[in-house]
């Protein structure tokens, strides 16, 4: 770097730049004398991440990346540009860069120090007011610009992991309406055999009477069963039609026993049924309980994709009016839970919940308080990543006029040296396109914009957020 001269032609560069045009001559004059001006060669950096911020800088000539580090990866911010202010401003509380300055073009920096702004306050007043001015436009688009980086980001994962979840239930009912169509499509041969047989109506009442007894019940004892169960309850059935000469005696056995049908009910049959028909009115019933199956498949499909579009809406909180109302927060936990399970499929985590019964409602954004909970269950997901036996442990319980939600992971904990960083703006331990660095940010500034606080212990193998909110 040189230190170059100043000369009489700065001010009238300063001039020409937004937040220094029209200011007094002597209060930009007494500026530049109590500043430094250096020349940036590319590839330099003005500043790293940790390094205390100790200037003002304004970029006089040339461009400077604000680059931000995730995991191994930077990505840029913004640029900084010829007229733009970059570093420290009077009033600001950042004391250390979060980013990297580098100069991506030849630049020439006007930097003026942090110890004198007491001096800069007291004697220019014109100066300081756009110094806060540009300070607070400054914060204001960067937030916007990294809240609308965040939501998109949330946005994303909710999005993958809601198609993710409607696509099971969708690709159930393709697959069990095609397999009906082929199976109705049978149903020809089957009626010609039914046909030929005859039978008294006291009969055919008898056996009418034990088929939907079954299918009225609504349940599949089969689908409880162990695997050997199962295979040994097929095995008797399977001999039992083999000695009475039944078709198709693996399929039909197959799905009979799957809806609890046993040798009881085939000797009560073989009671009621002439022999020389027994196999065509156990293909006729084997042929009821299949389409009942394929019909119990897609309601469970459809009543899936029902609940995931109801906690889709429950989560936006699309129809509801954007006040503060009474809140079940429960609702809002589980919603979210069902929003971000197949995060938490994927990575086999078991779910503990805790939830007090009678938890009073609280007066809430639900929709801001959903965005709460995202990004805790979210982080705590990322966090159990490589841990074994993965565990995330949600409590909920009433303290006086407050109510306490505990999130619990036993992942790695949070290092001593971060604890204190974790709700700042823009601050993250996540590679890049895991995080933008505000998702803590957001839930700290959700939560105390309901009265109400965050705190986090963590010690390896727990991490607990608890959000404390008021009742009213």
């Amino acid at each position: 770097m040189q230190k170059e001269t100043i000369s009489a032609d700065i001010i009238s560069s300063l001039q020409k730049f937004e937040t220094f045009r029209d200011l007094p001559t002597e209060q930009l004059e007494w500026f530049i004398n109590e500043s430094t001006i250096r020349s940036y060669d590319e590839g330099e950096y003005l500043f790293k991440p940790d390094e205390a911020m100790d200037y003002t800088h304004v970029i006089l000539s040339g461009t400077v990346k604000v680059l931000f580090t995730q995991g191994k990866q930077q990505r840029e911010l913004y640029k900084m540009e010829t007229g733009d202010i970059g570093g420290t401003l009077p009033y600001s509380r950042a004391t250390v860069a979060r980013a990297h300055g580098l100069v991506s073009k030849n630049a020439v920096i006007l930097s003026f120090p942090k110890t004198k702004f007491h001096d800069l306050i007291c004697n220019c007043h014109e100066l300081t007011t756009r110094f806060v001015h540009e300070m607070t436009s400054r914060v204001r688009e960067m937030v916007q610009l990294q809240t609308q980086n965040e939501k998109m980001m949330a946005l994303g994962k909710l999005s993958a992991g809601l198609a993710h979840e409607l696509n099971n239930p969708a690709a159930a009912i393709v697959r069990s309406s095609s397999s009906l169509q082929a199976h109705l499509q049978m149903e020809p041969e089957i009626f010609k055999k039914i046909m030929a047989i005859k039978m008294t109506p006291e009969q055919v009442d008898l056996v009418s009477q034990r088929l939907f007894k079954r299918l009225q019940s609504h349940d599949r004892p089969g689908l409880h069963m162990t695997l050997m169960e199962r295979s040994a309850c097929e095995d008797e059935l399977v001999d039992w039609f083999d000695d009475h000469n039944v078709d198709n005696a693996g399929e039909i056995a197959e799905n009979l026993v799957e809806f609890g049908f046993d040798e009881g009910d085939f000797d009560f049959f073989s009671g009621v049924i002439p022999s020389e028909h027994l196999s065509a009115v156990l293909g006729w019933i084997n042929n009821n309980i299949t389409t009942e199956k394929m019909v119990s498949d897609i309601r469970e499909a459809s009543n899936r994709i029902s609940d995931l579009v109801s906690s889709v809406k429950n989560f936006t909180h699309m129809d509801r009016a954007g006040d503060k109302q009474p809140t079940n927060l429960h609702d809002g936990i589980r919603s979210t839970l069902t929003m971000l399970n197949h995060k938490l499929k994927k990575n086999n985590i078991g779910m503990e919940e805790n939830f007090q019964s009678d938890l009073p409602k609280v007066d809430a954004l639900i929709s801001e308080l959903n965005q709460v909970w995202t990004n805790i269950i979210d982080n705590a997901i990322d966090a159990l990543e490589n841990t074994p036996s993965p565990t995330l442990k949600i409590s909920s319980r009433q303290d006086g006029d407050f109510i306490k939600i505990d999130f619990t992971d036993n992942g790695p904990g949070i290092p001593d040296e971060i604890k204190n960083k974790i709700f700042d703006p823009f601050f993250t331990t996540k590679e890049i396109g895991k995080g933008t660095g505000l998702g803590l940010d957001m839930v700290y500034n959700i939560v105390r914009q309901h009265n109400g606080k965050v705190t986090v212990t963590s010690v390896p193998g727990s991490t607990n957020f608890e959000v404390c909110l008021p009742i009213k």
